[in-house]
C-alpha cells in the first residue's frame, strides 16, 4: 500500500496543529508493544435488562436498557429484517452501526437510508449508545472499579438480551464511523472470533500516533469530562493506552473481514467544513500506518483512501454502502 508522500506528511503536521486549537490538546506517545487481547465471549446478558421499549413502527424499536457496566440506562435502536414477524424460529445475523463523536445512537437512521437499505437483507442492525464521547470502550476514570464500561455493555450485556429478546445469531459485523470506527476495529481486535466483519469509516486505527491522543483527549474534554479519565495517562498508563490500540492489536484481526475507509481531507471542496477537512486530514497518515501494519502481518483488508472529502456523513453514506460486501461476507449473507 502506498505511504504517505513527504508533502502529505507536513500537510498532516499543520493539520494537527490547527486541530489542537480547534479541539484542545493532549500528549503524545508512539505506540508499544501489544498485549493480549480478551477472549470471544459467549452471549450472555450479565445482569442487563431491557426496561422499556417504544417501537416507531413495524421494525423499528427503541430499547432503554439497564447496564451494570456503564451503571446507567441507555438507549438502542433497533431495526428488525423484513422477514422477521414471518420467521419466528429463525435467528438473525446482527449488523452494529456504532455512532461518532459528540452524536448519539439515533444518527444512523437520522444521517443514513440504513433502515431503507437493509429492508431487503436477513440482518437485524443494532444502534446502541456509546455515551456522550461517542468512544465505546472502558474508561479507566483513575483507575476506578465504577468506571463506565461501554465495551461490555456493547459486546457482552447488549449481545445477550439480543439473543433472548430479538433471536440474534452467533453471525456478526460490527461498522463505524469516527470514534465508532475506532470502536469497530477495536471490538474486532479485543474480542477474536465475536465479529465475522468489522469496517471502519475516518476512525481512529492508532491511537498512539502522532496527534490522535491529542485529538481524543480533545473529545474527552469537549464533554467537559475529567483529562486523562478514558484510559489514563498515554506515559504512565501506556500499556492501556496499547491494550485499547487497533494498530498494537492488529494481528488479532486474522480471519476478520476488514473494510477502512479514509479521505485525505485537504484539499477539500467543502469550504463551509473547514474544521471536518482538518480532523480528516489529521487522520490520513494514522489510516496508511494501520493498513501498512494489516499488510505486514498479511491480513487482507479492502481499503480505501481518497482525495478529499472531510469528516462528515456524506463520504461516510458512501463508504458504508461501498463496504456492505465485505459485511455481508462476515455476516454470511449473499
Amino acid at each position: 500500500m502506498p505511504r504517505p508522500i513527504p508533502r502529505l506528511q507536513r500537510r498532516c503536521a499543520l493539520a494537527l496543529a490547527l486541530t489542537t486549537s480547534l479541539l484542545g490538546t493532549g500528549v503524545v506517545l508512539a505506540p508499544q508493544s501489544s498485549a493480549a487481547p480478551t477472549a470471544a465471549t459467549a452471549a450472555d446478558a450479565d445482569g442487563a435488562a431491557i426496561v422499556g421499549e417504544n417501537w416507531l413502527d413495524a421494525r423499528t424499536v427503541d430499547l432503554m436498557v439497564d447496564s451494570p457496566a456503564v451503571g446507567a440506562t441507555l438507549p438502542v435502536r433497533v431495526i428488525l429484517p423484513t422477514r422477521y414477524a414471518a420467521q419466528p424460529n429463525r435467528t438473525w445475523p446482527v449488523l452494529y452501526l456504532l455512532q461518532g463523536a459528540h452524536d448519539d445512537y439515533t444518527s444512523w437512521t437520522r444521517e443514513t437510508d440504513v433502515a431503507a437499505f437493509t429492508a431487503d437483507k436477513d440482518v437485524l442492525t443494532v444502534m446502541p449508545s456509546s455515551g456522550p464521547t461517542g468512544i465505546p470502550t472502558d474508561w479507566w476514570n483513575n483507575g476506578s472499579a465504577d468506571a463506565p464500561d461501554y465495551e461490555t455493555f456493547q459486546v457482552d450485556e447488549l449481545m445477550g438480551l439480543l439473543a433472548q429478546r430479538f433471536r440474534a445469531g452467533t453471525k456478526r459485523a460490527v461498522a463505524g464511523v469516527s470514534t465508532g470506527g475506532y470502536g469497530a476495529l477495536a471490538f474486532a481486535a479485543r474480542h477474536p472470533g465475536t465479529f465475522g466483519a468489522a469496517a471502519s469509516y475516518s476512525g481512529i486505527l492508532d491511537t498512539t500516533a502522532f496527534g490522535m491522543p491529542t485529538v481524543l483527549n480533545a473529545i474527552v474534554a469537549r464533554e467537559q469530562l475529567p483529562p486523562q479519565t478514558l484510559w489514563g495517562s498515554p506515559l504512565f498508563q501506556r500499556d492501556n493506552w496499547t491494550r485499547h490500540n487497533p494498530y498494537a492489536q492488529a494481528r488479532h484481526l486474522k480471519g476478520t473481514k476488514l473494510y477502512v475507509s479514509q479521505g485525505s481531507g485537504l484539499p477539500s471542496d467543502d469550504l463551509g467544513n473547514i474544521e471536518g477537512a482538518v480532523l480528516e486530514g489529521v487522520l490520513w497518515s494514522q489510516a496508511h500506518r494501520f493498513a501498512r501494519q494489516l499488510e505486514a502481518l498479511n491480513i487482507p483488508a479492502q481499503v480505501h483512501f481518497y482525495n478529499g472529502g472531510v469528516h462528515n456523513w456524506p463520504n461516510w453514506r458512501q463508504e458504508f454502502k461501498a463496504s456492505w460486501p465485505t459485511l455481508a461476507a462476515g455476516l454470511g449473507l449473499r
